[in-house]
């Protein structure tokens, strides 16, 4: 078992989204409800780039510069000072939550219903502006992966409390065959956010279960990286060497108590489980 230590000083309300940067060497990831796009910089500490009226449920790299971001009820361009609406979606989710980037460059990211009724759906932005929504009736869409040659996606709908396994076209971005990968209905906590190893490996963010754990492409459970908050929202591995597991962590919904008894909760952690990550997909539009 491997344990996580804190990498930030300001706890964030809800902490999701993070993403290596390759070329900067930094670690992006959004404080959601504050509506904030933050930078890691291993050597120089944490900054806000940029803050907006709505809540940021999901940042991507683009690979023409700047980012892509899931906020509010659709998709926005950032770069520099320049902030673009590109769509909204068409479902009764109350807003975007987690999202990411497919191997081609398509940003998938999906939405949520504050009631967890289903109504809520799974989106992907195509390099040309285009939406389709790839999964409906959902509730709270949350955690995405791809196994290492693209053909398989992993996803998790939160209320579920599983993750699914779904056959992944890497040309068309089509989904198909979904089913059950991993049912966490016996283990503490909530499935989250989600990232995947070099190995096929697919680590699970435990909402409410104070740890990440890892399960082997085929379902069975090997690792848990323990860390000392309880919400643990995502993960992505970074790094020079992509195997740094960098975690986020969220302080919603916490009483007075918790969070006395949980001083770092909302910061964002770091953990050396052993195995390398994937690097991050950019947006190609």
């Amino acid at each position: 078992m491997t344990s996580a230590h804190a990498v930030t000083a300001v706890p964030a309300w809800l902490g999701e989204s993070p993403v290596w940067d390759a070329s900067t060497q930094t670690l992006l990831w959004v404080d959601i409800l504050r509506g904030e796009l933050h930078r890691y910089d291993p050597t120089s500490g944490d900054e806000v780039l940029r803050t907006l009226d709505i809540p940021i449920g999901a940042v991507a790299l683009r690979r023409g510069g700047g980012y892509v971001v899931a906020a509010g009820t659709g998709f926005w361009l950032l770069d520099g000072d320049q902030v673009t609406h590109l769509v909204d979606v068409d479902d009764r989710g109350e807003r975007m939550n987690d999202g990411k980037c497919d191997p081609a460059g398509r940003f998938l990211a999906g939405t949520m219903t504050s009631d967890r009724q289903p109504g809520a759906g799974l989106y992907r932005l195509d390099a040309d502006g285009g939406v389709h929504r790839l999964l409906e009736c959902v509730r709270l869409s949350n955690g995405l992966g791809w196994n290492p040659s693209g053909t398989t996606m992993y996803y998790i709908d939160t209320p579920t409390r599983r993750i699914d396994v779904l056959a992944y076209d890497p040309t068309s971005g089509a989904v198909g065959n979904r089913r059950a990968f991993v049912k966490l209905t016996g283990v503490q906590g909530n499935p989250d956010g989600l990232t995947v190893d070099d190995e096929g490996g697919v680590w699970v963010a435990m909402a409410g279960g104070s740890c990440v754990r890892r399960f082997t492409p085929d379902g069975r459970a090997d690792r848990v990286v323990e860390v000392p908050a309880t919400k643990v929202t995502s993960c992505t591995f970074g790094g020079p060497d992509l195997r740094d597991l960098y975690i986020t962590t969220s302080t919603d919904g916490l009483t007075v108590d918790e969070l006395r008894t949980q001083p770092e909760a909302g910061l964002l952690f770091r953990a050396r489980p052993g195995v390398t990550g994937l690097p991050a997909s950019a947006y190609a539009g």
